[in-house]
């Protein structure tokens, strides 16, 4: 395994199985196996449970990660941590703003709303979060599937009907999402991989990413 980084983790870490502290370190490293995003990495003093499935790596001896699915929950401080650690370089802003957006799909128009909530977040093109008075709810059918981020939170999804044909899981939500990420609450987003966007009356470049 190519290890591309590895620093410091100035947060004190934690995980629990029920109220047990199986993981408890303020001496964690952050250690980025691939580009996207790191994982921790702790001193194995810092682990209580001899239990649990941990990797070790040449360049951290003593240290060990956990893996993230044998703990119950994970924090940083006191704020928990879902699906996997946190990038310390990676932003979110949710940003509330009056441009213009038309989301078109087979030429139809599904979405057109002058108050959208822009997400920037590093690496990933911005989302427009829309009020749903402003989408095309006929047009939408509730899916079973859910997803997670450690910026956002749990989103639910919709499938699209327009015409004879279903695009599924093609537009989310997020109910009650992190606090960072507060502002897109209840909002309707769809990817602009998938759809053709309008803004300001000017039309965007479809981008190219893991979700087209």
């Amino acid at each position: 395994m190519s290890i591309v980084r590895i620093e410091p983790a100035p947060k004190w870490i934690r995980g629990f199985n029920g109220t047990t502290a199986v993981v408890d370190s303020k001496r964690a490293q952050l250690v980025w196996e691939h580009p996207y995003y790191p994982w921790w990495y702790v001193p194995v003093d810092d682990v209580h449970d001899d239990t649990l499935p941990v990797t070790t790596i040449d360049e951290l001896p003593d240290h060990v990660k956990v893996e993230w699915s044998a703990v119950e929950r994970w924090f940083e401080e006191d704020e928990e941590v879902f699906i996997h650690p946190r990038d310390p370089y990676r932003r979110v802003d949710a940003l509330p703003s009056s441009r213009h957006v038309v989301v078109r799909v087979d030429g139809q128009v599904v979405a057109d709303s002058q108050r959208p909530t822009i997400l920037f977040e590093t690496g990933l093109p911005p989302r427009y979060y829309l009020p749903a008075d402003d989408v095309r709810i006929d047009l939408l059918r509730e899916s079973d599937s859910t997803t997670g981020c450690p910026y956002k939170g749990f989103a639910r999804y919709w499938n699209l009907h327009v015409g004879d044909t279903v695009r599924e899981d093609f537009v989310w939500s997020y109910d009650d999402p992190l606090p960072e990420s507060a502002p897109v609450k209840g909002l309707l987003c769809f990817y602009n991989e998938k759809v053709d966007l309008e803004i300001d009356g000017e039309a965007v470049e479809r981008v190219v990413s893991k979700f087209s």
